[in-house]
């Protein structure tokens, strides 16, 4: 049996662009519903949305017959959490809130084996080597496997150009909610200075020639990135979209006033 192969971090070393949905649901059914829909990628998070190990293994499963990309969010960058979701079989990690380069070293670290890494083996044990079928996992495991780091505050942005620069950081991508929330804009990412953050960070990664992504439900915010030069985008949460379709759905049947809902936060 061949190293699976990941298309989604070929796609960035090619910059293709690729659009994106976040899987909020946590649950496998959910999961495989969005994998069926076509996007390029989607984040099954594990920081916000209610996960576990199991879980996310269960929706790594379901979304694996899909073309559908699953990008792992684990809820922080302890490094016994990241071994067990790559042993799972997780070949992409998104990793929130990385500010200095220190940081983005530790993770590579965490994501590679001995001598280049502090990776435990777990060889027959682990659904990555698929139970040991896998030839040479240990040597070549680094190649199919993808280091997305999350640069989403004040002092990140500050650092993205030493960030970036790490060798084994395959992208990044940038956070518009924690960053404006962390400027002091609550959430509100539509405020220049936020806006000017924005566009520096994803300069100087692509200055690093790393790949960068964002994430931008609104279609001119999404649009307007990719044109700055992110060229793998979340343009969906799955979670948001079954919440307005109820609203907009509800409000055929009643009177206006009474079904003006709005969800209004700016990402």
């Amino acid at each position: 049996m061949h190293l699976p192969i990941n298309p989604f971090k070929a796609a960035l070393a090619r910059n293709e662009p690729q659009y994106g949905i976040w899987a909020g649901f946590a649950t496998s059914y959910a999961a495989e519903i969005v994998a069926g829909t076509g996007y390029d990628w989607m984040l099954i998070d594990g920081e916000h949305a209610p996960n576990t190990v199991p879980s996310l293994l269960g929706q790594l499963q379901s979304v694996a017959p899909y073309v559908t990309h699953p990008v792992v969010r684990p809820v922080s960058g302890d490094p016994i959490l990241i071994k067990q979701l790559l042993d799972v079989g997780t070949q992409t990690l998104m990793v929130p809130m990385v500010e200095t380069a220190e940081q983005a070293r530790a993770l590579v670290r965490a994501m590679r084996y001995p001598p280049h890494g502090i990776r435990g083996v777990g060889g027959g044990l682990i659904r990555a080597t698929r139970w040991d079928a896998v030839p040479n996992y240990i040597k070549r495991a680094h190649e199919q496997l993808c280091l997305i780091v999350q640069v989403e505050s004040r002092l990140g942005a500050e650092n993205v150009t030493e960030i970036a620069a790490v060798d084994g950081v395959d992208a990044v991508f940038i956070g518009p909610a924690d960053l404006s929330t962390g400027m002091g804009y609550a959430g509100d990412a539509s405020q220049p200075e936020v806006q000017a953050s924005i566009r520096g960070a994803i300069e100087a990664t692509r200055a690093s020639d790393k790949a960068c992504g964002i994430l931008a439900p609104r279609e001119e915010d999404a649009r307007r990135y990719a044109e700055w030069g992110c060229t793998f985008i979340a343009v969906a949460i799955d979670v948001s979209l079954l919440r307005q379709a109820a609203i907009d759905n509800l409000a055929r049947y009643r009177e206006p006033a009474v079904a003006a809902i709005s969800h209004s936060r700016t990402y």
